[in-house]
């Protein structure tokens, strides 16, 4: 029996598909190019909101796992003689030639490979909480490029990995887009997500209550990670060429603005949050280049779109200090609210 509640959640759905085939088929190339862009982001969004906004675990590990997932994909779908061509510093390893398989199983693998490592780290991470915890996930991003970077039989060191196929597209993009989300939420509505509630707003309650926090945790922490690395792999593919530069701090710095402006812990206010962020930064390049205003010719002014932003920025998180979406859902903005009587 289909209820409110699903009927939205299908129509939605069925909506997404819609937008991604009628974008793909009928949009001009730049247009289909940021729409990409933002489907990625979608999903490293949605992910990362799992473990910082919904288990509450202040973490800053993001570029890490996208730059292994990056790099995955970029060496399971670059072929033998490509890898031979460009690796200038180092020859590549005789395995690395071997490795090679289609773009669909290359992104499975990023993302079971930045899994594994998230549950190897969990161990050491989760056995310090907050501010510390923040410190030791940042450091392993670090860790990650720093080996990027001086593994040239691996990742050709700091020249990076190009040539790699460009097959991302928004039937990718998009595809894994609203199948992250869609497990995200399931995650979220089961047991285990409100058990991710409780470690975040008070964790010793949570281990009273008989939670068993490190689990919970842990399994945020895989799931977040695999989804960042499937979003690497297609962040690979779309811009053709990668390197340890592109997975600076900034990156993830960027994924923390996008889900404390939408509300941490909403996934809605995620996908509302990358949108606004990644689309609407593109869209203020005008800002940058010269204008007539009101008969006034202005010369451009290299920057201009960011100092905007930030204002916008700045005006959003004053009068909405949650986010745009608190911690709400998009369905729960169809509830009626009950009158006390």
């Amino acid at each position: 029996m289909f209820t409110k509640d699903r009927l939205i959640n299908l129509s939605i759905i069925l909506l997404a598909i819609w937008f991604t085939w009628f974008a793909q088929n009928h949009f001009e190339e730049y247009t289909v190019r940021i729409i990409n862009n933002v489907a990625i982001f979608i999903i490293l969004a949605v992910s990362y909101n799992l473990i910082n906004g919904v288990a509450g675990q202040f973490s800053l590990e993001p570029n890490g796992f996208v730059a292994v997932g990056a790099y995955v994909t970029a060496i399971l779908t670059v072929d033998a003689n490509g890898m031979l061509y460009q690796y200038d510093i180092e020859d590549p390893y005789p395995w690395i030639l071997a490795l090679q398989t289609n773009f669909f199983w290359a992104l499975i693998f990023s993302g079971i490979i930045s899994s594994l490592l998230a549950l190897s780290l969990s161990f050491p991470v989760f056995r310090v909480r907050g501010d510390y915890l923040a410190i030791v996930t940042l450091g392993f991003g670090f860790i990650i490029r720093i080996l990027a970077i001086n593994s040239p039989e691996i990742t050709n060191g700091s020249l990076g990995i190009n040539d790699i196929p460009q097959a991302s597209n928004l039937y990718w993009t998009g595809g894994f887009a609203i199948v992250a989300v869609l497990v995200i939420l399931n995650i979220i509505y089961s047991k285990y997500g409100r058990a991710m509630k409780a470690v975040r707003d008070d964790e010793d309650a949570a281990i009273a209550m008989g939670v068993n926090t490190f689990k919970i945790k842990t399994l945020a922490f895989t799931t977040s990670a695999f989804f960042e690395g499937i979003g690497g792999g297609l962040l690979a593919a779309l811009l053709t060429s990668i390197s340890p530069d592109l997975f600076t701090f900034l990156l993830t710095f960027q994924l923390l603005i996008i889900i404390v402006l939408g509300g941490l812990g909403s996934t809605t206010g995620a996908i509302l949050g990358t949108i606004f962020v990644m689309a609407g930064l593109e869209w203020m390049r005008f800002l940058d280049e010269p204008m007539n205003i009101f008969g006034y010719e202005t010369d451009g002014l290299p920057g201009m779109r960011m100092v905007v932003f930030s204002l916008l920025l700045i005006i959003v998180m004053l009068f909405a200090r949650e986010g745009l979406m608190g911690k709400k859902e998009l369905k729960d903005l169809f509830k009626k609210k009950k009158v006390d009587k």
